[in-house]
């Protein structure tokens, strides 16, 4: 019989009696718990691993303690939860279309998980908050990160899949350098002799999976990852996307739109690339020499009479766009200057502002839609370059008066994420109705990590720079929130073991990687 010291989590199956479920080890032997959906399923595994599981009654229950999990002890003393997270919203409009009916669904599943009504598999911080799965998820970025090297499911998708799942990974405190040489080797084939990464081996460069790619690599560090890359082809490479008006293409012949633009201005900057156009840059016959030629002039008409921003002049605004508007911006120059310069701030903030939804807490990317998980970090993701486009430079969060500390509530995100977004199976998903994927995960997580750390553009740099464009490279982070009385700090919403690692608020990715990448390149001379 296994003993009780041996369990890790509490199970109720049926309404008389519970069972525990031992740990189980992932490949590498590190104990990882395993949670099982709370459904018949569990019971028949329970029968047929009868050597495994110790039955214990509900009367048992009481007097133990499971580290806050027992669903006992929540119904006797459950945390309070504001009202506007519980209740139903004071106004709606009368007219049902499909959209409203949409967001109808969507608040009445979210209610009894935010309302803690349907928490039985989670355990519960003092504030009314699920607390992180971290194992569960692990496991699961981890089951993704092997599909990665799948011959056919995956093809295209490669790239992008090692980048979700690694930064899914280094968020929940993984290292992730032990995946260096696996991502070098599937990688590695996917890289063209004319410059770039396709999704999969044969398959024509893409902006999108050479960003993936590339960050992958970088993530992972180490010589061989880095010294793979072929800078001087994604030179030309990138030369040949450049559009006369200012923005970028996907590939080579393919759609044009701002994620090329961001897409192309993350990879020259962290790899040190000559800002100057290749010869045979088709842009140059337009009168452009540098890969900054009316970039930022594109990316101005791209807002939206909403003050959103779009993929291209005259299309609907969406959330993913404004971060990444925001975030090239960011690259180009200073945020306080460039920002205001290109675009409507105040309309701006007004409509990042009407993303977020009350009671769920969460964001939409569009005007009318449903919540959806992954703006966590595309929406939620704005703020820190809002504010410091609104604060200037700052040496740190504690000096200087900061027009603006958080302009969005981190306690609503942070409660729709842990609430609404975790699957008890592991991983994260868009809502409560979604499936998780290593998309959601890694954003989701991502948005996660803003509500818990305060970025700050300072304006400087600790060691000296080789490189002209190092503008994004200004930034630091500090822990919680920037006013004296610390109303919006991490501490208060989440317990010190939901705490996920910070991402650097311009390109998404570790600091000590961004620090150490940019380090190496600018202090080459030529290719």
């Amino acid at each position: 019989m296994t003993t009780r010291s041996q369990k890790r989590k509490v199970l109720f199956v049926g309404n008389n009696y519970s069972k525990t479920i031992p740990r189980s080890s992932n490949q590498n032997g590190n104990a990882r718990r395993t949670t099982k959906k709370m459904t018949t399923r569990l019971s028949v595994w329970a029968d047929e691993n009868e050597d495994d599981v110790e039955t214990i009654s509900r009367n048992e229950l009481d007097p133990l303690s499971f580290g806050g999990n027992t669903t006992a002890s929540i119904a006797r003393e459950r945390p309070y939860v504001p009202e506007l997270f519980r209740l139903d919203p004071l106004i709606k409009d009368r007219l049902m279309t499909t959209t409203s009916k949409q967001q109808d669904d969507v608040v009445a599943r979210c209610l009894p998980l935010l309302g803690l009504t349907d928490k039985a598999n989670f355990g519960i911080n003092s504030h009314g908050i699920p607390k992180l799965e971290r194992e569960e998820h692990v496991i699961y970025l981890e089951d993704l990160l092997h599909k990665a090297h799948s011959p056919i499911p995956f093809d295209s998708s490669r790239p992008w899949l090692l980048y979700w799942s690694l930064t899914g990974l280094y968020l929940l405190g993984e290292d992730i350098s032990t995946y260096r040489e696996s991502v070098n080797t599937t990688l590695s084939p996917s890289q063209n002799p004319e410059g770039g990464f396709g999704g999969g081996h044969g398959q024509l460069s893409h902006v999108a999976a050479t960003y993936a790619a590339i960050l992958s690599l970088i993530m992972v560090g180490g010589a061989e990852s880095l010294n793979m890359i072929d800078r001087r082809g994604l030179w030309r490479w990138l030369g040949e996307v450049k559009e006369s008006d200012g923005g970028f293409r996907m590939s080579v012949g393919g759609e044009e739109d701002v994620r090329g633009a961001y897409c192309s201005m993350v990879i020259i900057t962290l790899l040190a690339l000559p800002l100057e156009l290749p010869p045979n840059a088709p842009s140059r016959a337009n009168g452009f020499n540098s890969f900054l030629d009316g970039l930022p002039e594109y990316l101005s008409r791209c807002q939206t009479f909403e003050g959103g921003i779009s993929c291209k002049p005259q299309t609907e605004a969406h959330g993913g766009y404004a971060f990444i508007a925001l975030a090239c911006l960011s690259i180009v120059g200073p945020p306080q200057e460039t920002i205001p310069k290109y675009l409507d701030l105040p309309l701006l903030i007004s409509w990042l502002a009407a993303r977020q939804y009350a009671p769920e807490g969460g964001y939409s990317g569009r005007t009318n839609k449903l919540v959806d998980g992954c703006y966590s970090h595309w929406v939620g993701g704005c703020w820190p370059i809002i504010e410091a486009a609104l604060n200037g430079s700052k040496a740190s969060t504690l000096t200087g008066n900061l027009l603006k500390d958080s302009l969005y509530s981190k306690e609503g995100l942070t409660r729709y994420i842990l609430s609404c977004c975790q699957d008890d199976g592991g991983g994260l998903r868009d809502k409560p109705s979604a499936f998780p994927d290593a998309y959601h995960t890694c954003y989701t997580l991502a948005g996660l990590s803003s509500t818990q750390y305060r970025d700050y553009f300072t304006g400087t740099r600790d060691s000296v720079a080789g490189y002209p464009l190092d503008w994004a490279l200004r930034w630091s982070f500090s822990k919680g929130s920037s006013s004296e009385d610390r109303r919006e700090a991490a501490e208060e919403w989440a317990d010190e073991g939901d705490t996920v690692k910070p991402l650097h608020p311009i390109y998404a990715m570790p600091w000590e990687a961004v620090e150490r990448c940019h380090t190496i390149f600018s202090q080459k001379s030529g290719f």
